[in-house]
């Protein structure tokens, strides 16, 4: 899968585009910031920037080390990371709670600023839920002073959203970040996308004819960042300004204030985004604006073509603004927006403003029950691997530590070998609900309480939980198991009956007889 482009912000205050400082004239009522959340990963505490109130980020993950960035004037956000030399780890994730079914935009922010004494930061994977997103390779924009961000868009497939790191074959470093956010969007933004299907993620958002500052919250409520776009077409100024809601995409009014245009009967060619694009489908949306004052007597007629490809017939950019989109179109190298003026419009076409993003197929989930057993499972056990966060499943190469999953969707948690691992701590009731389960492998570990129902797991084959702590009964329902052919419980504290469904079993493997145990066969005590 392609990486999206990156985008940079700067990191010095003086020319940072987000707010640093309080004005001094009498300050205005503070607006609402997004609904969201804004973490400062690494920070000992939290920090309000403008409006937006950053916080730490524990609670949101349990693994990783932190450090301070020795740079001046650094944005607060950018002056600590989070980072993660573990290299035994399969990912490392943040998870926040959020409301299946809603969209969120997300945006992760990198500034490396030599945390760990090197000349070059790393490079490494990003992942959503079960998805890869992107590469994260920020060496260039290091290199000139800068920070890099990423965003997604993607629809929350459960209770909780993950975000979460993975090293690469070519990862030479720790992998690290400086801010995560996750901010709610409404319902009706960019909802021509089947986000049961497909992540957005951002290539570019550019305000046209614009210089100077991104444009970002306030002004848009979702803190989308518009960044200036000039080329050399006339630029214009509008006399009016949108009402975002009249949108389905909600751009700010200040996105849409300037933009570029031509003279009469002349088209209007326009190279944006400045980079190439790797071939993938691709969802673009553009914004037009009048920049006249609005009468009943003027039009702005024209059509919208991109790369050559027919893209809107006979627009009519009014001054209350009009956006087309396309949501799938197949995309590669430059690409190329001309505007061609209908033979009776009295003026020029104009563009105010385009967003694009990349198509990007989900990479798939683990069946929810499986999700909901493997949680409660990491919640039971008191140290679990550091990489047990996230989809368990997904992607492939990036599953829990001793887990081994189905190759179709959504993936089933087929087999769990965690044997001498140092685990203690219990087997939590919703453990037999992995009922794709075949073989579990927990020998040698501190595991103690009762062995939970496993009477759901018909395709379990291999049942090993010996040198552990467990107590109590063996559940008789354990013979109903047809397919299971290894059981091995010596080495616990066992007690009671074997059961006669286990004992008459044909072609089991059974160990109980060893040292360690007090279980009673036919009526009799062990004996050594």
């Amino acid at each position: 899968m392609p990486s999206p482009i990156s985008i940079p912000i700067l990191f010095l205050l003086a020319a940072a585009a987000l707010p640093s400082s309080s004005s001094q004239q009498a300050p205005a009522p503070a607006p609402q910031p997004p609904k969201g959340f804004y973490i400062n990963c690494g920070s000992d505490k939290e920090v309000q920037v403008g409006s937006i109130r950053w916080i730490k980020d524990d609670g949101f993950i349990a693994v990783g080390n932190v450090s301070a960035i020795d740079k001046p004037n650094l944005l607060p956000m950018l002056a600590t990371v989070r980072f993660f030399p573990d290299k035994t780890a399969r990912k490392y994730c943040y998870q926040l709670p959020v409301v299946k079914g809603t969209r969120y935009l997300v945006r992760t922010t990198y500034f490396y600023g030599g945390f760990d004494g090197g000349k070059e930061p790393p490079v490494f994977d990003q992942i959503v839920d079960g998805t890869r997103w992107s590469a994260v390779n920020t060496s260039d924009n290091f290199r000139r002073g800068m920070s890099t961000y990423f965003e997604v868009l993607a629809m929350a497939q459960g209770r909780t959203l993950s975000v979460c790191l993975a090293r690469r074959p070519d990862t030479a470093s720790s992998p690290f970040i400086s801010a995560l956010e996750v901010v709610d969007l409404a319902d009706s933004m960019y909802n021509t996308t089947d986000f049961g299907q497909y992540l957005m993620s951002t290539v570019a958002r550019s305000r046209f004819g614009s210089k100077g500052e991104i444009v970002s919250y306030p002004d848009d409520p979702y803190n989308r960042y518009w960044a200036p776009f000039a080329d050399g077409n006339p630029s214009v100024e509008s006399h009016s300004e949108i009402s975002p809601g009249d949108f389905w995409n909600h751009p700010p009014a200040k996105a849409l204030k300037a933009g570029v245009t031509t003279s009469r009967g002349k088209n209007l060619t326009v190279q944006w985004p400045p980079a190439e694009l790797p071939a993938a489908s691709y969802y673009v949306a553009l914004y037009f604006q009048d920049s006249r004052t609005a009468s009943p007597y003027s039009w702005r007629v024209f059509d919208v073509a991109v790369n050559g490809q027919e893209f809107f017939l006979g627009l009519n950019a009014s001054a209350a603004g009009v956006m087309v989109y396309s949501n799938m179109i197949q995309l590669t190298g430059k690409m190329e927006i001309v505007l061609t003026p209908n033979e009776t419009s009295p003026v020029g076409p104009l563009i105010n403003a385009g967003e694009i993003f990349q198509i990007v197929p989900l990479g798939g989930r683990t069946a929810t029950k499986d999700v909901v057993a493997m949680e409660d499972l990491a919640r039971s056990i008191e140290n679990p691997p550091p990489d047990w966060a996230g989809d368990p499943c997904l992607p492939p190469q990036n599953s829990w530590t001793g887990l081994e999953c189905s190759a179709e969707l959504p993936a089933r948690v087929l087999s769990l070998d965690l044997k001498n691992h140092g685990l203690s701590g219990s087997l939590p009731d919703s453990f037999g609900n992995l009922t794709g389960m075949k073989n579990i492998s927990l020998s040698g570990n501190k595991l103690s309480g009762p062995i939970p129902d496993l009477s759901s797991m018909h395709t379990l084959a291999a049942l090993h939980l010996d040198g552990n702590q467990f107590n109590g009964t063996i559940n008789p329902s354990m013979g109903t198991l047809v397919n299971l052919k290894e059981l091995y419980l010596n080495n616990n504290s066992l007690s009671g009956q074997i059961p006669d469904s286990l004992k008459n079993k044909a072609g089991l493997d059974m160990s109980t007889r060893l040292r360690g145990t007090n279980l009673i066969e036919a009526g009799k005590k062990e004996t050594e």
